[in-house]
């Protein structure tokens, strides 16, 4: 427990002490680079007014349900094309023509058809979810192998059971990859969809802060969009694991 724990704990003492020393240095010029006690008490001062528990609400609840639609989206479309080869030739060349077309570039068309509200930034967090577990997933099913299937087939198993008992756990590392990947996108795309059109929301208060120099105030926005993908790719990663706890690649 103490060794799995050390690469992270040397990793943060080395971020801060570059933090600390780059911002003694003033490397970008004086004060724009606070120090770390400097980031804590804004951390603190947001805290108790209120500010970082109303963003972080707001914030939360746009990544998770934009996340959670496009990753169910993403998932079941994954293995209906990674599974069907005739839908695949159908859908696979529109979600390539997608795929590059990022949510920020879709920020303008979302705000005049759904307006600044929360529907617009819900639709664009899911687009961005969709289609990167739907790669993932549909690729993952696509690897497997047909003798199992065919196997399958042969000793008469159902199509469902196919499904669920053969298909599933064979793409499952895939689709637990998929979802850590999803879960990061959802934060990029959450910070594209508030810069859209917010009042509240980390990355709302991030360009507030950033038209004031508030560079103390910025650094807690930041850290809590890494502290939140952190955590929720720990927490995807530790279902994946007890779920496919076969694979190394969970």
């Amino acid at each position: 427990m103490l060794a799995r724990a050390g690469g992270p704990l040397a990793s943060a003492c080395l971020v801060l002490a570059l933090w600390w020393a780059a911002a003694r240095a003033g490397v970008l010029g004086e004060g724009l680079v606070p120090t770390p006690w400097q980031t804590l008490r804004a951390a603190h001062a947001m805290w108790s007014d209120g500010t970082m528990t109303t963003d972080l609400r707001a914030s939360l609840a746009r990544a998770g349900q934009g996340f959670a639609a496009g990753a169910a989206a993403g998932t079941a479309l994954g293995f209906l094309t990674g599974n069907q080869r005739r839908v695949a030739a159908l859908v696979n060349p529109l979600m390539s023509f997608l795929r590059p077309i990022p949510a920020i570039a879709l920020v303008p068309l979302a705000t005049a058809w759904f307006g600044i509200g929360e529907q617009a930034k819900h639709l664009l967090i899911a687009y961005a979810v969709f289609l990167a577990v739907w790669l993932y997933v549909h690729d993952g099913v696509a690897r497997v192998p047909a003798d199992y299937l065919r196997a399958a087939r042969t000793l008469g198993v159902s199509r469902r059971r196919r499904l669920t008992e053969v298909l599933l756990p064979a793409a499952a590392p895939s689709v637990v990859a998929a979802l850590r990947y999803g879960a990061g996108l959802a934060f990029l795309a959450l910070v594209a969809a508030e810069l859209g059109g917010a009042q509240s929301g980390i990355a709302y208060r991030l360009q507030v802060d950033g038209q004031f120099l508030r560079t103390d105030h910025m650094f807690v926005g930041l850290i809590e969009l890494g502290l939140l993908g952190l955590l929720a790719d720990a927490l995807i990663s530790a279902v994946g694991h007890r779920l496919v706890h076969w694979s190394d690649g969970s």
